[in-house]
């Protein structure tokens, strides 16, 4: 007879926004006339830039010709995309990334998840925490993560690495040492971010201790602030220790489109074992990649008219961000994010866990955001709200919320 994977069964519950999902929907479905605001889920909500439209029409015009049609993808994503990626996200910051060394797929989520199948099972995990929980939920599938701790909130064998307000949302390096650290910069969920410095500190103890750091870069757009990295592979000596994760979701809006790449250097090896030929191997064999239309959509994201409109997308959310920020801040909620990211993270009023103001702002504002708690247990105590929403509407909420 057939068997199951029983590590699925160590997943506590559902996934964090299949849970919220539920619980909006049938709060909507028992008050249909309330309108409700959703800053919950960071989906963004800018359609598609005109640069990128014009790239997806000559691509499908392409795709309806003998001459210029398409089949497989490579495996590792069409050159003319990964040197676009090389030329403008790594060598312009000055990072020694070649396009050889980009692997092209249908987005950053399925690569943070899939990437720890190349590793042994034995090998333990270190997260910060909070943090966005794929990271944890892939490594349970795989029997990594040990068991569930219901009283705690926390599996057995994950280093948790706690980021709060006491800290500055700043992990400290492990009493144990780990073999795979992951790191979220900005970070989701709370909109904090390394210097260089506290990255290459990082980097240099990964090295130190033999670590292999997950580096998920979604949100590198969003950095304002001159010594915040936009890459791991700003630190010296990164190419020995890092992998890293980029989407083309929350900056280019691909949400509904579908496009990421992950960075697996060559110099980075397990003794005499090349990190980027296992990587290659699996991304061959359980191809993830992205067809041949998206791929000229990314292309299109480097171009000149590219860059000039996404930037603007990019100051949007920021704004949303700003008034959620400021709007918090004056009704007395303490706040911490919205600089460098398009995620506020707050304090929840005293007497209140983080899924009970869920329903509370759900109930009487008829706002959504994400419990704290759904990222880790450091996350209690906290709520995450996306600045992913229309202005207007954030503007709304933000009123909603300082008149209860």
């Amino acid at each position: 007879m057939f068997k199951i994977n029983e590590n699925y069964l160590k997943l506590p519950g559902s996934y964090l926004f299949s849970t919220i999902g539920k619980k909006v929907a049938a709060y909507a479905e028992a008050h249909p006339d309330k309108r409700l605001i959703r800053l919950g889920i960071g989906d963004v909500t800018q359609p598609l830039a005109p640069a990128i439209i014009r790239a997806l029409h000559a691509a499908v015009d392409e795709m309806g010709s003998r001459e210029t049609f398409r089949g497989y993808a490579p495996d590792l994503g069409y050159d003319f995309l990964r040197t676009a990626i090389a030329e403008n996200d790594y060598k312009s910051r000055g990072c020694d990334i070649s396009a050889d060394e980009i692997f092209v797929s249908d987005g950053a989520k399925c690569d943070c998840s899939n990437i720890q199948e190349i590793f042994g099972q034995d090998n333990r995990i270190a997260v910060c925490d909070p943090v966005y929980p794929v990271y944890v939920d892939s490594n349970v599938m795989a029997g990594r993560a040990g068991e569930w701790i219901p009283e705690k909130e926390m599996f057995s064998n994950v280093i948790y690495m706690p980021c709060t307000m006491d800290n500055d949302f700043v992990p400290a390096f492990p009493k144990e040492t780990p073999d795979m650290i992951y790191l979220c910069y900005p970070n989701n969920p709370t909109g904090a971010t390394l210097t260089k410095a506290q990255l290459q500190d990082w980097v240099d103890y990964a090295n130190r201790v033999g670590a292999v750091i997950l580096y998920d870069a979604a949100y590198e757009a969003y950095i304002s602030e001159e010594n915040v990295p936009h890459s791991i592979f700003e630190c010296e000596g990164a190419r020995t220790c890092a992998i890293e994760f980029r989407s083309f979701s929350k900056n280019a809006g691909f949400t509904g489109v579908r496009l990421g790449f992950t960075v697996v250097p060559r110099d980075l090896k397990c003794g005499d074992v090349s990190l980027h030929s296992l990587w290659a191997r699996r991304h061959g064999t359980k191809y993830n990649g992205a067809p041949y239309i998206i791929q000229r959509a990314g292309e299109a994201v480097y171009s000149p008219e590219g860059k000039a409109e996404l930037k603007e997308q990019v100051a949007y959310y920021m704004k949303n961000a700003h008034v959620i920020y400021e709007g918090l801040k004056s009704a007395g909620y303490t706040v911490a994010g919205g600089v460098n990211a398009p995620y506020i993270w707050l304090k929840t009023p005293e007497g209140m866990d983080s899924w009970k103001f869920f329903d509370y702002l759900l109930e009487t504002a008829n706002v959504v955001g994400t419990p704290g708690s759904g990222f880790g247990p450091s996350g209690e105590g906290y709520f995450r709200l996306t600045a992913f929403g229309t202005y207007e509407n954030t503007v709304e909420a933000i009123e909603r919320i300082k008149k209860l």
